[in-house]
């Protein structure tokens, strides 16, 4: 692996935030334009753990560990893990989630949940190397902007 170095992102720079929103414009073509201040509030939380993976201290991947605390016990989910496409398949992906796993068991959770796209197949044999489960389970979503469920929720 070339040298690498992961560690949860605590200031944003505007340069970290460019490449930052790059990151995540080559993991959705959904995902919304973010600048310095988004990502500055998403680090902000403290139950969000940003970490990024930095060669030659320029940002090539990233992994967001958020801690979620519920009556039926704390898990965490581990969202928008992406390593920029120059550097896929170099084992930064499989450093970044071993750092944020970590983290997790540090912070007693109990387990780990993920969702991944069906078309990411290269992540997906990542994850299951891992040592993650695939479950059988249905994902809702309920989008808050759209017109008709404020019809159906008002």
């Amino acid at each position: 692996m070339t040298d690498v170095q992961i560690d949860p992102l605590e200031a944003v720079t505007a340069e970290d935030a460019e490449a930052l929103a790059g990151l995540m414009r080559q993991l959705s073509s959904h995902a919304p334009p973010l600048a310095q201040a988004n990502f500055a509030r998403i680090i902000a939380g403290s139950s969000t753990t940003m970490f990024v993976a930095r060669i030659n201290g320029r940002i090539v991947g990233t992994a967001t560990m958020v801690l979620i605390e519920v009556a039926s016990g704390s898990r965490v989910s581990i969202e928008d893990v992406v390593v920029d496409e120059s550097q896929r398949g170099t084992g930064i992906g499989d450093a970044l989630m071993r750092v944020a796993v970590a983290a997790a068991r540090a912070q007693g959770a109990g387990k780990v949940d993920l969702t991944s796209n069906p078309s990411r197949q290269a992540a997906h044999r990542l994850y299951l190397r891992l040592g993650f489960k695939k479950r059988q389970t249905d994902v809702f979503r309920l989008e808050l902007d759209a017109e008709e469920d404020r019809k159906t929720l008002a």
